[in-house]
């Protein structure tokens, strides 16, 4: 019987069953490679006949204690891994280039090694001196860190498993090359290997993998999608390179709550801690805006306050513009479409800008009405008072749905001088000490707040 061959897209990871010059799935030319088969030999065929040892059964009643973890002494990045490093973990670190992936790394590197951990850092992208370089710009040559520049895994996991550290990181997983494996750094097949080496390394040993992956033009991390199941961690590291806020935020996380996010400052030192990153996204605002609404909203267990802008003018185009930064497009073009038809606010003709200050995307549909308070402020040119926060869901039918963690959003508001809240009502909440305007729909608020319609 024939062996079936398997053709796999270095780009985006499709498989299919011939060879193309473009893949069908992204679009890419020259990336379909073979991949070797499983194979279908004696010992393969004679698995079935084997006996395996017997694997030990629980219930679900049974209790396990948590697993330890050891601080960094970085409150933001505990945080985000959920309380602390757990032993024998693997986590998976991707952002944009130049972000500041490895500048985070290295300083948490340093911090774990000064707190007792054996720590090494494997860069497959630089110079150990490129390494120590930038260790001494961040004031942390004096830190314990081993450093090591190699690509070759076999050596990696041989010096690994001589040295037994606490703590490897490997800067990055697309630079690795696996010997057994016959296709270029960077392939598909290389990241999968090279990523189910290390993870099953870190938990045959007990030690702690933190690999680096870069991502997308799309903003996914590069490679086989298989790898962020592989790990127990998938963290991005966000920003803009215009703003000096960077976001580590958790998207999977087994050992803690996903989408808890740690908020950082890129400071000529390095990357300072964000303790209340509310403040620091408001600290620009001074008086009212036409334009301008504080969004209430909540990343992870943390209820955090952002500033939606928004600009809307007289299109000189046949076809107007529609431009979001740091929200979705979709559900921009979603609340203009309900503001027209339930609201009879048009907005044909007219450019619309939106952008979340700070350089923070935010995807929870709670930021719903702010998107739109925010859309009706600039077209009327009415500011709100600048001591308001507004949230709240909108519906397909312009009801305004009401939205988890009220209080925590008002609490917040509340601690940093806010003084009322526009609302959905029926939203479970004491107020916290705020004057709330609750709304029953979109068209109450367009009436009511600002005189429109």
């Amino acid at each position: 019987m024939a062996k079936t061959k398997s053709f796999t897209c270095n780009a985006c990871g499709a498989v299919t069953s011939k060879w193309s010059g473009r893949c069908d799935s992204c679009g890419e030319w020259n990336t379909i490679a073979e991949e070797a088969p499983l194979s279908a030999g004696p010992a393969a065929k004679s698995l079935g006949a084997m006996r395996g040892r017997k694997i030990p059964l629980t219930d679900l009643a049974t209790e396990e204690a948590p697993p330890p973890r050891t601080n960094s002494g970085m409150g933001e990045l505990d945080r985000v891994l959920g309380g602390g490093l757990v032993p024998a973990s693997a986590i998976l670190v991707g952002g944009d280039p130049g972000i500041g992936k490895s500048t985070l790394l290295l300083q948490a590197a340093a911090s774990f090694a000064r707190g007792g951990l054996k720590c090494i850092y494997v860069s497959g992208e630089e110079a150990s001196a490129q390494v120590r370089m930038r260790a001494q710009r961040l004031g942390l040559k004096d830190a314990p860190v081993k450093l090591a520049a190699e690509t070759n895994l076999r050596d990696i996991l041989t010096t690994l498993e001589a040295e037994k550290p606490d703590l490897a990181i490997i800067d990055s997983i697309q630079t690795m090359w696996a010997d057994n494996v016959e296709s270029a750094p960077g392939s598909v097949a290389q990241v999968r290997a090279a990523a189910h080496e290390l993870t099953t390394f870190a938990k045959r040993n007990g030690i702690s993998v933190v690999l680096v992956g870069h991502v997308t033009k799309e903003g996914q991390i590069a490679g086989p999608r298989v790898v962020e199941h592989m790990v127990d961690t998938v963290l991005y590291f966000e920003g803009e390179r215009g703003h000096q806020f960077r976001i580590l935020r958790a998207v999977k996380n087994r050992f803690g709550p996903a989408d808890e996010i740690g908020v950082f400052e890129m400071t000529g030192d390095g990357l300072a801690e964000v303790a209340n990153p509310s403040a620091l996204f408001l600290s620009e605002r001074d008086t009212p805006a036409p334009g301008s609404v504080v969004f209430a909203g909540i990343e992870g267990t943390r209820p955090v306050l952002v500033e939606f802008q928004a600009l809307v003018a007289p299109s000189p185009h046949a076809q107007a513009r529609r431009t979001t930064v740091g929200w979705d497009g979709a559900r921009l073009a979603m609340i203009l479409a309900v503001l027209e038809s339930r609201c009879g606010i048009p907005f044909g003709g007219l450019d619309v800008y939106l952008n979340v200050a700070g350089g923070i995307k935010i995807s929870e549909p709670a930021a719903d009405l702010a998107v739109a308070a925010a859309l009706l402020s600039a077209r009327e040119d009415t500011a709100l008072p600048a001591d308001t926060v507004v949230f709240g869901e909108i519906s397909l039918s312009g009801a305004l749905r009401p939205v988890g963690q009220t209080d925590n959003r008002l609490k917040e508001a509340a601690k940093l001088g806010f003084h009322g809240a526009i609302l959905p009502a029926r939203s479970k909440g004491d107020g916290g000490g705020l004057s709330l305007q609750t709304m029953a729909d979109l068209a109450g608020v367009v009436g009511e707040v600002f005189g429109a319609g």
